[in-house]
């Protein structure tokens, strides 16, 4: 497989060498999986060689931890996205945020972070810490969301929620995502009706 042909009408060369580089790997590791993407497939497809990828990384798994890092950031602008959104009001937040996860899950090849968690089962790789830390983030910020919006056992409906939608990722990548959106709003909204209070 060469990068090339996956990026070459979307690489700027007036862009500098260590942003191609992150943008040839983040969309070459979310199309193909990181095990089966080279160096010198990213290298290409950044419009540089394997020098220059070593000199801005020290290995493939420093570059895979900083793809994941970036991932990680972009995901991260949906809490301020629906704070502004909803300003004030907790359950619209959570409920926006289940349309935008039942959304994103139906209609991607999945969570960056989520692929990369089955494709890196080694706990030593530097992107598992990367992985491992935004996901117990998310989970805290669903926590709290939950309670923000007067749920009755804030936890164990963030558990449930989150086991949902991680689990709708995998169904839509497996058997497809027809009628699947709207089979996850609806278990989230019955969901949220079992911890609310009478």
């Amino acid at each position: 497989m060469t990068g090339k042909s996956a990026l070459s009408n979307s690489i700027n060369e007036r862009i500098p060498p260590r942003d191609r580089l992150l943008a040839a790997a983040a969309e070459l590791f979310y199309r193909h999986g990181i095990k089966a993407v080279g160096v010198e497939a990213i290298a290409e497809a950044a419009a540089t060689n394997k020098m220059t990828l070593y000199r801005h990384f020290d290995s493939k798994d420093d570059l895979v931890a900083e793809y994941l890092r970036a991932a990680a950031r972009d995901a991260d602008c949906c809490w301020a996205r629906l704070e502004r959104a909803h300003p004030g009001d907790a359950l619209a937040q959570l409920r926006a945020f289940i349309q935008d996860m039942a959304e994103h899950a139906t209609s991607t090849r999945g969570c960056a972070l989520a692929n990369a968690a089955v494709e890196l089962p080694e706990k030593d790789h530097p992107a598992r810490r990367v992985i491992e830390e935004h996901k117990i983030a998310w989970r805290s910020r669903l926590v709290a969301l939950c309670q923000a919006a007067g749920l009755a056992e804030a936890e164990l409906l963030a558990d449930e929620l989150n086991l949902m939608l991680e689990g709708a990722r995998v169904t839509s990548q497996s058997v497809g995502p027809d009628g699947l959106r709207a089979r996850v709003v609806r278990i989230s909204e019955a969901l949220i009706a079992s911890h609310s209070h009478a």
